[in-house]
């Protein structure tokens, strides 16, 4: 039985959240600040990522699993799941292959299917690095930018740094994401369909989910509904921090 690290808060109904690729828990503390007040919220950080174990394997069905052990230890039963990204991915599949677990699913701008390797060249960047080399986060910023442009990205990237002692390393396990990322970008199987309630949240300016994965949502999640953020794209949540929360709120309230 493998246990993620988690961080528990607030009281009422549970509610899970799980964040995305290169991320961890705190990702989502802006949705986490609102929910508190009527949930009890755990948030999670995916193996090889935040303080969770390390291990190689990246399958989905295995991360749910790891999301499932975490529940058990815990003695939740029943939860409202919410992931965004990768973490959406692995909340579907949670709700696929544990329904009875699943009250109702939330999944933030990503689709049950397969993706082009897009991060191909920002873990390329970060396995260059040699933190060895740097005292500060403005040199590794300045040698990462080669192969991430956007600021915004590396900003959120060079989070997973830490320094002990002076010595700088990553908190994220650099080799088993990449060992795994042909695992993270395949499509959810087909094989199964969760029933329950669903939301799909999707980023207006975001092509994570598009009109073509419409029939593979319905199919596997056929009591699914969408709702669209204008002018926010994948990062929506933080983006749209408000606007994300009242359609929760709104749903979860159904």
């Amino acid at each position: 039985m493998t246990i993620l690290h988690y961080k528990k808060t607030g009281s009422g109904p549970n509610i899970v959240l799980i964040h995305g690729l290169f991320g961890s828990l705190d990702n989502l503390n802006m949705v986490a600040k609102k929910l508190v007040k009527h949930f009890t919220v755990t948030s999670m950080d995916v193996r090889n990522h935040g303080a969770s174990f390390h291990q190689k394997n990246m399958e989905y069905s295995v991360l749910a699993n790891d999301v499932v052990d975490t529940l058990n230890i815990l003695s939740i039963s029943k939860t409202i799941i919410l992931g965004h990204s990768m973490g959406g991915k692995i909340a579907m599949q949670v709700a696929l292959d544990f329904p009875n677990v699943v009250e109702k699913l939330i999944v933030a701008d990503i689709a049950p299917v397969s993706y082009p390797p897009h991060h191909s060249k920002i873990i390329a960047g970060l396995l260059s690095l040699n933190l060895n080399e740097h005292k500060s986060r403005q040199t590794i910023d300045k040698a990462l930018s080669t192969y991430v442009s956007e600021p915004s990205i590396r900003q959120f990237l060079l989070s997973n740094i830490v320094n002990d002692k002076g010595q700088l390393s990553f908190r994220c396990n650099l080799n088993n994401i990449a060992a795994g990322y042909s695992q993270i970008i395949k499509a959810l199987p087909q094989n199964k369909s969760f029933t329950g309630p669903a939301l799909f949240i999707k980023g207006g300016q975001s092509d994570y989910i598009t009109a073509e994965h419409s029939a593979i949502i319905q199919q596997l999640f056929p009591s699914s509904s969408a709702k669209i953020i204008q002018q926010a794209g994948h990062w929506l949540h933080a983006e749209k921090t408000a606007i994300f929360n009242k359609i929760i709120g709104d749903f979860l309230l159904k």
